[in-house]
């Protein structure tokens, strides 16, 4: 049986560390939480494991989280930040797994949607840190919206070893009903079965004072076709998620827009997907 897994969530101090994408419009937010906040979310909604995700572009924040999950069960593994540009990049990476909790060292994400240049993943020096990243044998959450698709489709078509995970669902214009240009960019995405795509993050892209599940189901039914049930990864993006919805109400949403699917299926969006992607 596999295992139920949160494949997406955060620890944030800001009394401790900048978070640049923490503005005044998210002060709700505006405070620490770490795994005691979250032990007891994870156990009312029955998951067994978590992906604790990195939140701001620091190594010195990944050797923490690291050293976070080695003393936390729930925590099933460490999605960090290295500095792809950096010629050492594979040193950085070994020098992670080397420290405390580093065999939780389960991939690589960066803040690609915060970069002036849609085409960052192309860059010659991204792009050999990206080979250092699949030699480790760690995946790559892209972190992109329809912007940065284009780019990331084409590095994803030229590394089919490297597994790659798109958060988020690639951040549908929920808010605005626009979907189809983002339908657009993630289909192609659907072909390659080294891609698998993140159910999270849509609570926050959604009106968030007055979103329904309604409101999420056609991105959903998208993803579901272009990625089926085995490539469909479910996260919280706790404690993003709260300025819009608690944890449980996010869990709730997640299972009755998947009420559809038979067991197996939920059962791989819900753990099975996130155990292929990063615990294989």
């Amino acid at each position: 049986m596999s295992l139920r897994i949160d494949a997406h969530q955060h620890f944030i101090d800001p009394s401790r560390a900048v978070y640049p994408w923490l503005t005044a419009s998210l002060a709700a937010i505006d405070r620490r939480f770490g795994p005691d906040d979250l032990a007891p979310e994870l156990a009312a909604a029955g998951f067994d494991r978590s992906i604790v995700v990195q939140a701001r572009s620091s190594a010195g924040e990944t050797r923490e989280l690291l050293a976070t999950a080695a003393t936390h069960e729930s925590i099933g593994g460490v999605i960090g930040w290295v500095d792809l540009t950096d010629p050492g990049v594979a040193d950085a990476i070994a020098a992670m797994r080397s420290g405390p909790g580093g065999e939780r060292l389960v991939g690589m994400r960066h803040q690609v949607h915060d970069e002036p240049d849609p085409a960052w993943l192309l860059r010659r020096d991204v792009r050999r840190g990206l080979v250092a990243v699949e030699a480790a044998g760690l995946s790559y959450d892209l972190l992109v919206r329809p912007r940065e698709m284009p780019a990331a489709l084409e590095v994803v078509r030229a590394q089919p070893g490297l597994r790659f995970v798109i958060d988020h669902l690639g951040k549908p214009p929920i808010a605005s009903g626009a979907i189809d240009p983002w339908a657009g960019r993630l289909r192609p995405f659907g072909s390659l079965e080294h891609v698998w795509c993140k159910l999270s993050g849509l609570v926050t892209e959604a009106d968030w004072r007055a979103w329904r599940v309604a409101d999420l189901v056609p991105a959903v039914e998208t993803a579901l076709g272009i990625f089926g049930s085995s490539r469909l990864i479910f996260g919280s993006d706790w404690p993003v998620c709260l300025l819009a919805a608690s944890y449980g109400d996010v869990v709730t949403a997640s299972r009755e827009l998947t009420a559809g699917l038979s067991d197996p299926e939920r059962a791989a969006i819900f753990g099975g997907a996130a155990e292929r992607a990063y615990l294989a």
